[in-house]
């Protein structure tokens, strides 16, 4: 198959911010891709420098790439799986090129597409368009959160992106739900302070 898609997804199970996915149609040239990608991986496992510089290579040498949002209220609404399944759609609808088949990270299936599709455990480890979707997912929803902390002063949002730190759980008991919050998450108590 020629056009073979990568997806996956970040932010799933933060507090705050939308959930982005990532997809990412790759050249079929094994020599450009190693030269360029190489240390490409789980997002989660790499600094944030070495994801913005992979991030760069990535948008270079791709065929196509896009990142897709569902936003808090659609979370709420719907709730995250099918709020993350809207975020990938989103992301497929702004391609030129109708991928062939889809490589999903797990969980992240999409059964409402009449592509060929298939989830791979630990997808982002295991398969380098997955992992280069990881990162442009994380990245480019690690910029909304840093510009979302100037407009939700207080909640430390370019710190922690969103997700229930405790220093972020201490704001939100300090500070109540901004617009931004997913008002259907359930939070961890605050440890009290000694």
């Amino acid at each position: 198959m020629k056009t073979i898609a990568g997806l996956d997804e970040a932010g799933r199970g933060a507090l705050a911010g939308p959930v982005a996915v990532g997809a990412v149609i790759l050249p079929d040239d094994q020599a450009l891709l190693s030269s360029t990608l190489s240390g490409a991986r789980d997002s989660k496992q790499m600094t944030p420098p070495q994801r913005e510089r992979l991030a760069i290579r990535i948008k270079e040498v791709a065929l196509a790439w896009a990142v897709g949002f569902a936003a808090p209220p659609e979370i709420d609404a719907q709730g995250i799986v099918r709020a993350t399944r809207l975020a990938a759609l989103r992301a497929l609808h702004q391609f030129t090129i109708r991928p062939h088949y889809l490589l999903t990270d797990f969980r992240l299936e999409l059964p409402q597409l009449d592509i060929p599709q298939r989830s791979i455990l630990r997808g982002d480890a295991h398969c380098l368009s997955i992992a280069c979707a990881s990162i442009l997912a994380k990245t480019e929803r690690d910029t909304l959160l840093r510009e979302l902390d100037w407009q939700y002063p207080g909640y430390g949002l370019a710190q922690h992106k969103g997700y229930g730190t405790q220093a972020h759980r201490s704001a939100l008991k300090r500070l109540g739900w901004s617009p931004i919050h997913r008002k259907s998450f359930k939070i961890k108590q605050v440890a009290p302070q000694t």
